[in-house]
């Protein structure tokens, strides 16, 4: 499934080729299984006409910062993936739709159109995702729930080693613990097991 690195690559994309430009059509599939707490059609109503000024993420989890809220909210599931169209961004293996589809993809659960002709779609092909129109996303679980993001809040050897104090756990499931640091899934969790493997089973019991 998409994790950390995947999600960040979709949204340094965004920020590289979305930022200042109006949303000028919107297409939202009728798919409430992913599409969640809105119609398709409030949802287009909502964001159509609004300027994109960044992208954010915390963990797993994406949105969209328009000029004003609300904002689209993107957990990425087990398939979930970002397209710029024309635009290379790299995804999960799993995730992607084959180039040969048509466009938007019969897998597109987010669709929009810039004003400068570029067009963006979220995809799920494997529907577990959530698209979520959101006030403020931050407040909102899974984001409100979640611990320091791997990459934008790493923790300092002094932080890692106090917060594990009282912890009687092994290793890997601490770091699949988005609550203690987001992002991380099952290959970076065991890349990291890998590189220090004399770790693998190690269990932290700290007085």
């Amino acid at each position: 499934m998409p994790e950390l690195p995947e999600v960040e690559a979709a949204r340094r994309a965004i920020e590289e080729n979305c930022l200042g430009k109006k949303i000028k059509r919107v297409i939202i599939a009728d798919d409430n299984k992913v599409i969640h707490g809105i119609s398709p059609s409030d949802f287009q109503t909502s964001i159509l006409g609004k300027t994109i000024i960044s992208a954010r993420r915390k963990g797993k989890n994406l949105w969209l910062e328009l000029d004003s809220p609300p904002f689209p909210s993107f957990q990425f599931g087990m398939a979930g993936a970002i397209y710029i169209k024309g635009v290379a961004v790299t995804k999960y293996k799993r995730s992607a739709v084959k180039d040969s589809e048509e466009w938007p993809s019969k897998y597109s659960k987010f669709f929009v159109e810039l004003d400068d002709g570029l067009e963006l779609s979220f995809t799920d092909k494997r529907r577990f995702a959530k698209v979520r129109l959101l006030a403020n996303p931050t407040s909102v679980s899974p984001i409100s729930e979640l611990g320091p993001d791997a990459l934008l809040e790493p923790m300092t050897v002094d932080e890692f080693a106090e917060s594990l104090a009282k912890k009687k756990i092994t290793i890997k499931p601490l770091l699949l613990d988005q609550g203690y640091i987001s992002g991380i899934g099952n290959w970076i969790a065991d890349e990291v097991l890998y590189q220090v493997s004399d770790l693998y089973t190690f269990t932290f019991e700290m007085k």
